[in-house]
């Protein structure tokens, strides 16, 4: 080490899949961390939960299972947080800023719902909380965002921010699998949790699209705000029709800036495979962004794993470093100075694709048409299969319509004896 180096120590809070990633990183990529920083970054403890758990590469001397000897510690000046959840979580990084210490974060959940909070506490100590890992793993969103798109009136982000359900919706497009199958390789190569439910209801996209939506927007959205509808649901018969009208079915969270209000929701949706969202396979994640100034821009690449995600830990501790260094933590903190109200989501217009089994006779179909215009629902395409004796499948598409409007419509329908079955409703882009 060079005379006259400071040394940066840092305590990190788990070790599990992204902990393990920033500590390689680090013991890896030391000295060229410090030629970028000027400072030599020093893991001084790490809080495990067992500290009997083998732990290969890892100095045990730096392993401890007690908070205190971190947040007691004044020489520990940055602390990373990478365990999860809300709870011990937040207390720990509330504690970590009233005590003086910076601090970076992978965790959407708690960003998502708690983010006042904890910007606030950073507020008042003058410290960084920083989280570009929060969202969408190795793809830098959050600083974009916040810094390189501010001179932006940004209208709309729209991201495909779950790889797992993006792994599952590609296996069904590309290779006819169904849903349970396409999710059981997902479990076979990591991608999906032993519980899978945050992923394939939507929450998790939920709970990113809520952070992206607040930034963005400079308006308070936190994740009960966001309307999540998951994948499950999906067929091959879908995944199918999808392809008809040359389109892809993805896991979309929309968030939209209008006059009336912020529009958020996590819902499955037919996108045209000529808008660039529709290329994005496997468990890669992108997002879209239309600001009035730069246009349309996407940022793209993997949006979990070890070292993705870590590398997005990694990116906001040089920062907070290098703002050590000059004396200025804390220079951008939270950008909500608004407080747009969030719309109702039966109030969102979308446009639907519904896919019903309805009696194969004269007149089903202007029944049908005749029910959605009560409902002030337009229809701009018909498909109609026969599929068995007496019976059809029908397909209808149709204009945007208010959520709310398209709810009614679909619990009239089912009361019509024409119609056998309502088999899916999917939103299109």
């Amino acid at each position: 080490m060079n005379q006259g180096i400071k040394v940066v120590k840092i305590a990190l809070l788990g070790l599990g899949t992204v902990g393990s990633g920033v500590y390689k990183l680090i013991e890896e990529k030391g000295e060229e961390f410090e030629k970028r920083t000027g400072a030599k970054i020093q893991i001084e403890k790490i809080l495990v939960h067992n500290l009997k758990k083998e732990r290969p590469g890892v100095k045990k001397c730096l392993l401890t299972d007690q908070w205190k000897e971190i947040i007691e510690n004044d020489e520990i000046e940055l602390v990373i947080e990478v365990m999860g959840g809300i709870e011990p979580a937040k207390a720990m990084i509330l504690e970590a800023l009233n005590a003086g210490k910076n601090v970076v974060t992978a965790n959407k959940d708690l960003v998502a719902e708690h983010g006042k909070e904890l910007f606030e506490a950073a507020e008042r100590n003058q410290k960084d909380f920083l989280f570009e890992a929060a969202v969408a793993g190795g793809i830098p969103i959050i600083r974009p965002l916040k810094q390189c798109l501010a001179g932006n009136e940004i209208s709309d982000v729209i991201g495909i921010v779950n790889g797992t359900t993006n792994y599952i919706l590609t296996k069904m497009c590309e290779e006819g699998m169904d849903f349970q199958e396409a999710l059981a390789k997902a479990t076979e190569l990591g991608y999906a949790e032993a519980d899978p439910t945050a992923d394939i209801e939507g929450y998790d996209a939920g709970r990113k699209v809520a952070i992206m939506a607040s930034i963005a927007f400079h308006s308070r959205v936190v994740f009960s705000d966001v309307y999540t509808e998951g994948i499950t649901k999906i067929t091959a018969k879908d995944i199918a029709y999808a392809k008809e009208f040359d389109s892809v079915i993805k896991l979309l969270g929309a968030a939209h800036n209008t006059e009336k209000g912020i529009e958020v929701a996590v819902y499955p949706m037919m996108i045209s495979n000529q808008h660039p969202l529709a290329s994005v396979r496997d468990s890669f994640n992108a997002v879209f962004v239309h600001g009035d100034a730069v246009d349309d821009v996407m940022f793209y690449g993997r949006g979990a794993g070890e070292f993705p995600t870590a590398s997005a830990v990694m990116g906001d501790v040089i920062d907070v470093i290098r703002n050590m260094q000059y004396g200025c933590t804390g220079r951008i903190g939270c950008t909500c100075y608004r407080t747009t109200p969030v719309k109702n989501p039966g109030d969102i217009k979308n446009k639907f694709f519904i896919r019903m089994q309805v009696v194969n006779k004269p007149g089903v179909l202007a029944a049908i048409a005749g029910e959605l215009a009560t409902h002030k629902v337009s229809i701009s395409k018909v498909v109609q299969k026969v599929i068995k004796s007496g019976m059809a499948e029908l397909v209808i598409g149709t204009e945007e319509v208010k959520e709310y409007h398209m709810a009614d419509a679909l619990n009239d329908l089912k009361k019509l004896d024409v119609v056998h079955e309502i088999s899916s409703v999917i939103r299109e882009y």
